[in-house]
C-alpha cells in the first residue's frame, strides 16, 4: 500500500467517524466495551478469575 492510499484511507475513515451522530458513535463504544473479556481472563487465564470469583461470593 501506498502513503497516498494510506493517508486516502485514513481520511475517509475519519470523516466517516466525524459524520455519524454523537448518539451513534456512544452507542459504538458502548458496544465495544460490552464485547471485551474482564482483564484477570484475558492476560491470566481462567484461574484468577475464578479466585476472585469465589472471594467475591463467600464476601456475600
Amino acid at each position: 500500500m501506498k502513503t497516498n492510499d494510506y493517508v486516502k484511507y485514513l481520511t475517509q475513515t475519519v470523516v466517516k467517524y466525524i459524520d455519524q451522530p454523537k448518539e451513534e458513535r456512544d452507542r459504538m463504544k458502548m458496544a465495544r466495551k460490552g464485547e471485551k473479556e474482564p482483564f484477570l481472563y484475558k492476560w491470566f487465564g481462567i484461574l484468577p478469575y475464578l479466585f476472585y470469583y469465589s472471594i467475591k461470593k463467600k464476601k456475600q
